[in-house]
């Protein structure tokens, strides 16, 4: 494992810089001079142009540019989002990141666990009302249109029934209606890939020799069938959350939540694009380690897979 972890780090780090390559020269392809986002700001004074454009080397041909940028990424110099004030980037992102994450970890533990728990249930025992019902409902949220369903939790629970306060990151009580509408509708793909994932691991022999050798169903289902179906599951579960940090901009939309979801709109909207290539090198990164994870779970999950 020591040796494939070394050598999945070498490939993360190559991967990473063809990552940060390829931002670079996407953005410096766009219309436009690139040097007028970052330095030409006409709120800031010509002494903080003069600086900006000296240090991201803006006033330099392309490949100085680049070389510059390459090394800058790589020490964590950000450059500058002058559309927060203006503050270097790793601020920002370092301000908004934590809250994308509490409020997604939060929403993806509560769904992982009421979708595991309902797809082994519903895969044990086929056929019955909770399958029927499970599955029609797990459904039906899942295709909700998510700015719609999230409008109609703030109207009911918020302006009807006044229970839960909606709006901004004040307190924690602000956190339940994102939470809440995040889990329902994630909690099926959770639930239906469980069901599938069991339904084959229970025609497997260990599960028909567990049940030979007279151990008690719950024993059965949940050290046999369940643990060895959950590679596909955690597979799953980590790659929702990565994806949670750049796909969440209509959850923090509809529900004012200040993180790296609005932030990257706030980004694109006002051309920040020292904050938008920032907010790419983090995602990168973040799906790159999630890769990484997912292996090293496979063989906690299951011993029988070795890596050379």
């Amino acid at each position: 494992m020591t040796n494939y972890l070394a050598k999945r780090a070498g490939q993360m780090v190559l991967t990473l810089f063809l990552i940060v390559t390829l931002t670079f020269f996407l953005v410096q392809a766009q219309p436009g001079d690139y040097a007028t986002f970052y330095a030409l700001n006409p709120d800031l004074p010509a002494e903080v142009r003069a600086q900006i454009k000296e240090s991201f080397g803006l006033d330099k041909p392309l490949w100085e540019q680049y070389l510059i940028h390459m090394k800058n990424t790589f020490t964590g110099n950000f450059g500058v989002s002058f559309g927060h004030f203006p503050r270097p980037v790793i601020e920002v992102l370092a301000e908004r990141l934590p809250r994308t994450a509490v409020l997604f970890l939060t929403a993806t533990a509560a769904s992982f666990y009421i979708g595991f728990f309902l797809g082994k249930a519903i895969a044990w025992r086929r056929g019955g009302v909770l399958e029927y019902a499970a599955t029609i409902s797990g459904a039906t949220l899942f295709t909700a249109f998510t700015p719609a369903f999230g409008l109609m939790m703030i109207w009911i629970f918020a302006f009807k029934l006044g229970w839960l306060p909606v709006g901004k990151f004040l307190d924690p009580l602000h956190m339940i209606l994102p939470i809440v509408t995040l889990t329902l509708i994630s909690f099926a793909g959770t639930m239906l890939l469980t069901r599938n994932s069991m339904l084959e691991t229970m025609r497997e022999d260990y599960v028909m020799a567990a049940r030979a050798k007279g151990l008690p169903e719950k024993v059965v289902r949940d050290r046999h069938a369940a643990r060895n179906a959950l590679l596909p599951v955690v597979t799953s579960l980590v790659y929702s959350l990565i994806f949670a940090i750049d796909g969440s901009v209509i959850i923090e939309a509809v529900f004012s939540w200040p993180g790296t979801g609005m932030t990257l709109l706030d980004a694109v909207r006002s051309e920040d694009l020292p904050l938008v290539m920032g907010a790419m090198m983090f995602i990168g990164l973040f799906s790159l380690l999630a890769h990484v994870i997912v292996d090293v779970l496979y063989v906690y999950l299951d011993p029988r897979i070795r890596y050379q």
